[in-house]
């Protein structure tokens, strides 16, 4: 059997580099409700394949002109989108350094796009392409419609599906008061994507060396749609 190349996060993850993304909003309705925080953690890999959180990007974001603020929701995150003190940004200027950061990630992984990971990543992938959507943003990195959402991993890993109580299961501490920060969050997702990952190092070690031994697959594409 010939060597196998060494696991980088083009052969780990078929050319794709997850990274973490967080919101914090007015609402669950991504057209209508204001997107007030958006956080994005990178994602390490060492020398051995295993993973590791990385660096923290994070932003205060200036609600959309006409958008919708709920007060449950408010309530829940605490946020005061009008405080004087609040160092908020738009969403273009939000999107823009984000994707900036990550772009570099991208290529300095030899991929060819990131991937959302999210808890609930439908939730954040959703209001992040509604804001790209809304401010004509160009050259997202991110794949439009696949993710990798935490609370599947969660729930498979631990039999938890909640953030909180899959931290917890995963031998992390967890800090109610820090919840419901697009950073807090984010780090904390980061933090249960890297131990199920690594946790799993042995089965993907398998897979890949099951489809090594297989030679050249050939990939069938599926046939139009009716």
């Amino acid at each position: 059997m010939s060597q196998l190349p060494p696991i980088t996060f083009a052969t780990r993850f078929r050319g794709f580099l997850p990274v973490v993304i967080d919101v914090e909003t007015g609402g669950f309705n991504s057209q209508t409700d204001a997107l007030l925080e958006i956080a994005a953690v990178m994602i390490d890999m060492r020398s051995d394949g295993t993973l590791a959180r990385g660096e923290t990007h994070r932003f205060h974001v200036i609600p959309f002109p006409g958008s919708n603020l709920e007060p449950a929701s408010m309530a829940v995150t605490g946020i005061d989108p009008h405080h004087p003190l609040r160092p908020g940004i738009t969403e273009e200027d939000a999107l823009q350094r984000i994707f900036k950061e990550v772009r570099t990630a991208v290529r300095n992984a030899d991929c060819t796009r990131a991937v959302l990971v999210g808890h609930n990543a439908s939730f954040d992938l959703n209001f992040l392409n509604a804001a790209v959507a809304r401010t004509q943003v160009k050259r997202n990195p991110f794949h439009p419609f696949s993710s990798f959402d935490t609370a599947t991993l969660g729930g498979i890993a631990f039999g938890q599906t909640v953030l909180m109580r899959a931290t917890l299961a995963a031998g992390l501490e967890w800090d109610s008061s820090s919840a419901h920060s697009a950073a807090y969050d984010a780090e904390r997702t980061a933090d249960l994507f890297c131990i199920v990952c690594n946790q799993f190092q042995g089965v993907f070690d398998a897979g890949r060396r099951r489809l090594a031994a297989m030679g050249p697959i050939e990939v069938e594409v599926d046939p139009p749609g009716p």
